[in-house]
């Protein structure tokens, strides 16, 4: 690979790195607003089959980018942005809670009770949402390249998807469990949650398959990559 190559591929990753931290902590940000976005009436355990966090609509996006990391550049390197991202979303938390102790003036358009409500839980669950997203996160690479190995690179839609899915029920399992044990959400409320939830997870995984597909075809004609060769970032 050339030199203009490795810097290309470095400044891919990069933003790639970006889009993941930035999704991260979006997510944690506007978790407490939820919606209900399927038209049909259904419930799951007196909660709408659909009725979810908007937290949820970003955090997706970071499983797409560490699987397409996993793929192009290594196990070793989707790991690096996974670390970046709970140094980051620890870093939000301590300006969230530095926002929140300044006390807001008379003329403020948010006042201190307002921003209370809005971000006051934000700490909880960052932390919940860190603790679940590390080990999701850890256990989708994990997963990932036992497949890529196993099948020496071949069947890519079939370690996006097992690792995906078992990673989500992880994640959507272990944050729901710390929230509702912070009170911050009714335990009544948590089979239906992790229901719907996981379901939400596993429609985006199946419909970001082929953007994984088309994005490492994309990475292999232009670095010129054969099945299974990875970009070293050394």
């Amino acid at each position: 690979m050339t030199v203009k190559d490795k810097l290309l591929a470095h400044r891919i990753y990069l933003l790639l790195a970006a889009l993941f931290i930035t999704s991260l902590v979006v997510s944690n940000l506007i978790f407490q607003k939820f919606f209900y976005w399927y038209p049909l009436e259904v419930e799951v355990f007196d909660t709408k089959l659909f009725e979810i966090s908007v937290g949820i609509l970003p955090y997706p996006i970071t499983f797409l980018i560490t699987d397409l990391i996993s793929e192009i550049y290594g196990k070793k390197a989707a790991n690096q942005v996974v670390i970046t991202g709970i140094f980051a979303s620890i870093f939000s938390m301590a300006i969230i809670y530095t926002a929140n102790a300044v006390p807001a003036t008379s003329w403020s358009p948010v006042s201190d009770k307002l921003f209370t409500t809005v971000f006051g839980s934000t700490a909880i669950a960052v932390m919940a949402s860190m603790l679940a997203y590390l080990f999701a996160q850890f256990v989708d690479i994990q997963i990932y390249h036992f497949w890529k190995n196993l099948t020496k690179g071949k069947h890519l839609w079939l370690r996006n998807n097992f690792s995906t899915f078992f990673s989500q029920f992880v994640d959507t399992c272990t944050i729901l469990l710390l929230l509702c044990s912070f009170q911050i959400i009714a335990w009544d409320k948590f089979l239906g949650l992790l229901v719907a939830g996981f379901l939400f997870k596993v429609l985006i995984a199946v419909l970001d398959t082929p953007f994984l597909y088309l994005s490492t075809y994309l990475f292999r004609k232009r670095f010129n990559l054969k099945i299974n060769e990875e970009i070293s970032l050394i």
